[in-house]
């Protein structure tokens, strides 16, 4: 802890987003070009990977819209699903940014080490789908307010949900 009894401080150097590099977090979503509605996409959805592998099964599915204000850069708290996959992406294009952390322990008193945390900046084109387990932290965003839609399940923040406190704040580089 510094003087004043903040933690301290970790920058996180933003990456952008590679399916590679976001493997052990999750899947990107991106747009398919179709020729037209009830056209074929070119791609077999049963069996492509580029397809998002959901995990819904253990609730009942819930898509929904946050509208959520700015609340800064920085993080000092960390959060999963240990129970289901979850889908997120911004209205309007906007860009974001999204800190995550692979699963590892799933036990209650886990957390995850601050150096395994990777910042991402999602465009405003694709949809991320975090694995089950995975630590995230975020949406962050520099606009004054933003509109996300989310799926997961209808009881996931009151039945699924295992946060961690951080030892210390973690801010995007910008």
């Amino acid at each position: 802890m510094n003087e004043m009894g903040a933690l301290p401080l970790h920058m996180l150097e933003i990456r952008e987003l590679a399916p590679e590099a976001f493997a052990p977090y999750g899947q990107i979503v991106a747009p398919l070009r179709t020729g037209g509605q009830g056209a074929e996409t070119g791609h077999d959805p049963e069996t492509s990977p580029s397809e998002a592998q959901l995990v819904l099964g253990n609730g009942e599915p819930r898509l929904w819209i946050m509208h959520l204000p700015y609340v800064g850069l920085g993080f000092t708290r960390i959060a999963r699903h240990r129970r289901v996959t979850q889908c997120l992406g911004a209205l309007g294009g906007k860009e974001w940014l999204i800190g995550v952390a692979p699963p590892g322990d799933l036990a209650d008193e886990a957390c995850p080490r601050v150096e395994d945390i990777l910042a991402c900046r999602i465009p405003g084109d694709r949809v991320i789908k975090l694995h089950v387990a995975t630590w995230h932290a975020g949406p962050h965003f520099v606009h004054d307010e933003c509109l996300f839609f989310n799926l997961e399940n209808r009881d996931t923040n009151r039945r699924d949900f295992h946060a961690a406190e951080l030892p210390v704040e973690c801010r995007y580089r910008l």
